[in-house]
Order: C-alpha cells, then sequence, then structure tokens
C-alpha cells in the first residue's frame, strides 16, 4: 500500500455534521434530491472514490446505514457485520478506506435491539453452546462487553443489561480500531481521523453520537 495519504476531501467534524443532518432528514422524511438522484451520476466514479465517512455498523436488515444518514452514491464506506464486531479483516477494511480513499471519519453503529447482543447474553445466561462455530465467534467477540456491563452492574438483567451491552459494545469496538491498528493510530495522531461510536433507534429512527464525539 503506498505510504502517501491522500489529502481528506471532507474533515471529520464536517463529514459527523453531513451524517448529523442526513439522520434528521430520514427522520424528519424529508430525503435530500440530491441524495434521492445520485444514481443517475454512475460515471462520476467509475474512475475512483472519496467518501467522506466510514461506517462499521450491524447487518440488520432494519439498519440500513445509507438510508439512516440519507448519503448518497460514493458518500461513505459502508461495512456491515452482525453486532458491528471489529475482527481482524473489518479493522482491514477500515484501514483501506482510511489509507487509500482519505476518510477522517469513522463511525461505529449500534443500535437498539440488537440480535447479536441478545444471543450473546442468552448464550452467557444458559451455559449452551448449540451456536455454529462462526455464530460462536462473534458471540466470542461480545462476549466481554457484555461480561463488564455485568461486572459494573451486579443484578442487571433483562431489557435494560441488553441496552447498557448494545453501548458498550460499541465502545469496545471503536476502542479497537482506535488502539488495534499502528495504521489506525498514525492516522488519528498525525492526519486528523476520528472514530466515534454511535447507536441507532429502532422505535425513533435517531442515532445518538455518544464516543469519542
Amino acid at each position: 500500500m503506498n505510504n502517501r495519504q491522500p489529502a481528506p476531501s471532507v474533515l471529520a467534524a464536517e463529514a459527523l455534521q453531513n451524517l448529523r443532518d442526513g439522520n434528521q432528514r430520514f427522520v424528519d422524511a424529508d430525503r435530500c434530491i440530491d441524495t434521492y438522484l445520485s444514481h443517475t451520476q454512475l460515471d462520476e466514479h467509475i474512475e475512483g472514490q472519496s467518501p467522506y465517512a466510514i461506517i462499521l455498523g450491524c447487518s440488520d436488515s432494519r439498519v440500513p446505514v445509507e438510508i439512516i444518514f440519507d448519503v448518497g452514491l460514493g458518500d461513505a464506506f459502508v461495512i456491515r457485520v452482525a453486532g458491528n464486531v471489529v475482527a481482524p479483516s473489518l479493522i482491514g477494511s477500515v484501514e483501506l478506506a482510511a489509507a487509500k480513499f482519505g476518510a477522517r471519519l469513522v463511525v461505529v453503529l449500534g443500535h437498539t435491539g440488537c440480535g447479536a447482543i441478545s444471543t450473546t447474553i442468552d448464550s452467557m445466561q444458559s451455559g449452551d453452546s448449540e451456536e455454529s462455530e462462526n455464530i460462536g465467534s462473534i458471540i466470542d467477540w461480545i462476549r466481554p462487553s457484555v461480561e463488564k456491563v455485568m461486572s459494573e452492574n451486579p443484578g442487571i438483567d433483562g431489557q435494560k443489561l441488553v441496552n447498557e451491552a448494545v453501548r458498550s459494545n460499541v465502545r469496545s469496538s471503536a476502542e479497537s480500531l482506535r488502539h488495534g491498528s499502528d495504521l489506525l493510530e498514525k492516522l488519528i495522531r498525525d492526519d486528523g481521523l476520528v472514530v466515534v461510536g454511535a447507536e441507532y433507534s429502532l422505535s425513533s429512527g435517531l442515532v445518538e453520537f455518544f464516543d469519542g464525539v
């Protein structure tokens, strides 16, 4: 990979505001016409891409990232995986977008009612290992975040545990990106890369940025 970093087309603060504005449009059912028509400009993206944000979100079908942020073609480099976990290949995807395409904002996006979180909690509480090896690997990534919530809040259970674990898992993933990659650490230190954590509400459609903002 070329060591020269492309100049960011949009700084992190501006990118974050773009996402906030887009999410508010989504909530207000007032989609931007430029976003709506971006698919008519395919030729503008043939030679390359310069997304202004990298979004690592959950694969949940109710959280379509481009729609909830009202972004157009080429605006966001989107990575989706159950539980928004940060396995090595996911870190590599973020590195690629930040180093090669110049994006300077990374958002780890969790959401209320996350099935991966609930599955992890159920597995921990039941002690069963009925999931496949691959699903088990996702549970293993999420488990420390759930354990942290339980150790800090003795007796926590039910929906409150799920809610707190969602945010704990987002924070853990964000920290893994900030400190689990020499390349990302360098971009944070020297080139204005910012990693933030956020949560999407299934009931309201709002995204709350709560970590690293």
